[in-house]
This record gives C-alpha cells, structure tokens and sequence, in this order.
C-alpha cells in the first residue's frame, strides 16, 4: 500500500489569529497519526499574514511532543536563509528530544529566489520538450513563471528582513554536503574538524525538496537520498523533476534505490459538490501568493463567491486550480491513483486547506478511510487476477 503522509503550512483561516492556527496545527496532527498517515512535515514561510509556520524548527518540537508515532518533519528548510551548522544543531536538538522520529527535508527556495532576481537561470535552461497536457489522465500544465514575482519590490523587502546585509546564499549542492558532513561527523575545513553537538550522530531522514529537474533533483539523486516533487507548488514539472531525479541516481547507504513522494493539493467530503465548495476560497489564495509575495488569512466560500475576478486574473492561478484534487472520497482517490501511477511514487504528500478547521480534519480522515479501503480492494483484485492463471 503506498503510504499517505501530511504537509502542512499551518494555514490561518480569515478572522482566526496565527494562535488558532497553530492549535489547529497540533490538533489535525493527532488526528492525522490515528488516521495513520506516516509523516508530519511542516513548511516554512515568512511575511505572510495567511500562513502560521513561519519558525517551522520551533513547531516540529511542538507536533512531535503532541503526538507519539508518527514521523514529522520539515517540507523544507529553505537553506538559503540557514548554515549548515545551525540546520545541524536544530534538527540535532529535536532528534535528541523525540529520537528516530524527525525527517529533515532540505529545499533551495532561498537560493533560488536569490538567483531569479539576478536573472539567472535557477532551474537550467526551459525544455523544449515540456509536455503540456494530459499524460495519462494526469494533467501537467503550463508552467508558471515566477520571474516577475520573485523581482518585485516586495521581493527585494523580503530578502532584507531574511538575510544579513550583503550575505550570499551558499550554493545548494556544498549546503547539503557540508549538513550531511556534520551528521555523520565528517566536517573539515582548512585542515581543522568540526564536531556539531547536538547533531553528529542524530538519527535523522535526510530529504531533498525540488519543483523542477534542476539541481535539487540531481543533488539528491546523485547522494543516493530520497526526493519529494511538488506537484501542488509546480504541476508543470513534477515528471521532468521525477525523471531527472531518477537519472541521477546512485545507490547510497541511505538508499538502494530511488524513493520518490510526490505532493498534491486535495479536499475531500462526503460528495463532490460539497469538496468543490469547500476548495472555492483556493484560488483567491493561491492569486495573493503569486501576485504579492504573502499569503492571505484562507477565505471563506461566501468571500469567494462574492469576488469577482478581472479579465486575465485568474490565469495567474489556473494550473493550480485545475490540478487540486477535491471531492467524495472515490473521487479523490482515484485522482491521486492517477498521479501516484503515473509519478511512479512511492508516497504521497497531501496537503488540504479549508476555511473551517473541522472540515479540513475531516477531508484528512475521508481520505486515509477511502485510501485503505481503495488498496484493500486492490489487493483482493490482484490476489483474484493471480489465482485464475
């Protein structure tokens, strides 16, 4: 049975404050481990009035100490804003507090903003030969640029309050090597040892976080260690980022073979109608992100109907909206069928955000029921299939 597991940004519903968001947060992860899902991972983001997992080290501590099972974890670092020494000690501390129990999933989101905004080419050079369209019954969309947002004035502003003046983000491929080097207590520099404790020795699952088949995919693949694609953040690349990611592997200690999860954006009730009303706010959302930098508080339904979208608008957030997966639970799960075939993952990542915080426990335990279910009936038709040859 392919594994279900949780990301979560901590998202504050409008006319809710970030204390109810995070209380929020630790109740949905309760419910999330007694549904059975295997990990818990927190995003990070900052200067955004919407989203609460702003110090996502800070809230693992929290989740872990709430729950007693499942894994949880960060879906990610953004390294461009950390050393690898104080990633190191972090996650070192929470595996001392809670053992065996803590992922740390490592992105280059700060890195890559960094270079957007000088004009560089962070995720290698457009592919001619993008598929746009249905593979399979999966949908990969165009893609979005995100050059025009990430060189906006408020980009600039962000960058300021995240970095020192006049820091430069080190290159991703020497942040993780030098975070693996201080785990496993092999740092040099300049003919001298350095020693992180706590963190040498922890017992941590390194991960690697990528939305293309750039670096963060050859990176991983190359170090032999597990890669999650984002389809819900990038629908327009998760296969050429899965592909690549493959191409790139070499066995490691950490792994014999590639091991892929893939994230998707889902909302599930007890029928359609309800699970497409509950998810109408997504795209008002999902516009304040690509158009100013900073996530809303997550509207109501009645806010969305009563907004009205100017010519053009909503194309900044169609290939989000087409490949969020919402509905009655057969619904949704043959959608996520669909994306696990065809990704060849060998785990989903799901993330739901609703106004109403009950709706999104229940969207939460619909779906682990249904899924169970689904592969349970899976297994009786594959044990049928083999005792009739």
């Amino acid at each position: 049975m392919t594994p279900l597991s949780v990301l979560d940004l901590a998202p504050v519903p409008a006319g809710r404050t970030a204390r109810d968001a995070l209380r929020n947060t630790l109740d949905l992860a309760r419910r999330a481990e007694s549904a059975g899902y295997r990990r818990y991972w927190l995003a990070e983001h900052h200067l955004a009035p919407g989203v609460a997992s702003a110090a996502p080290q800070i809230l693992i501590e929290a989740v872990a100490a709430a729950t007693s099972r499942i894994r949880v974890g960060s879906g990610a670092v953004q390294t461009g804003h950390w050393t690898a020494l104080s990633i190191v000690e972090q996650f070192g501390t929470l595996d001392a507090l809670h053992p065996g129990r803590i992922d740390l999933g490592l992105g280059r989101s700060g890195q890559r903003r960094t270079e957007i905004a000088r004009g560089a080419a962070a995720s290698g050079p457009v592919r001619e030969d993008r598929v746009v369209g249905e593979v399979d019954g999966l949908l990969i969309p165009a893609p979005f640029d995100a050059a025009k947002l990430m060189t906006s004035p408020k980009f600039a502003l962000r960058s300021a309050l995240l970095q020192h003046p006049g820091a430069e983000p080190r290159d991703f491929a020497d942040i993780v090597g030098d975070i693996a080097a201080l785990l496993d207590g092999t740092y040099t520099g300049d003919g001298h040892e350095a020693h992180a404790n706590p963190g040498e020795g922890a017992a941590l699952e390194l991960w690697i976080f990528g939305s293309s088949g750039g670096q963060s995919a050859r990176v991983a693949g190359e170090r032999g260690l597990p890669f999650a694609a984002n389809y819900h953040v990038s629908p327009s690349t998760v296969l050429e980022a899965v592909k690549a990611y493959r191409e790139a592997f070499r066995p490691s200690d950490t792994l014999d073979e590639p091991y892929v999860v893939v994230s998707a954006d889902v909302v599930v009730a007890p029928t359609d109608e309800e699970a497409r009303e509950l998810a109408s706010p997504y795209a008002l959302w999902v516009h304040s992100i690509r158009s100013g930098l900073a996530a809303i508080p997550f509207p109501t339904p009645a806010q969305a109907a009563a907004h009205r979208w100017r010519p053009g608008e909503f194309d900044l957030v169609a290939d989000r909206v087409a490949t969020q997966f919402t509905g009655a639970p057969e619904t949704v799960v043959a959608g996520l069928e669909t994306l696990r075939r065809v990704t060849g993952a060998d785990e989903l990542l799901i993330t739901t955000i609703t106004h109403g915080h009950a709706d999104r426990v229940r969207s939460y335990e619909l779906l682990a029921g249904a899924w169970d279910h689904g592969s349970a009936a899976h297994r009786r038709r594959a044990q049928a299939m083999g005792d009739s040859r």
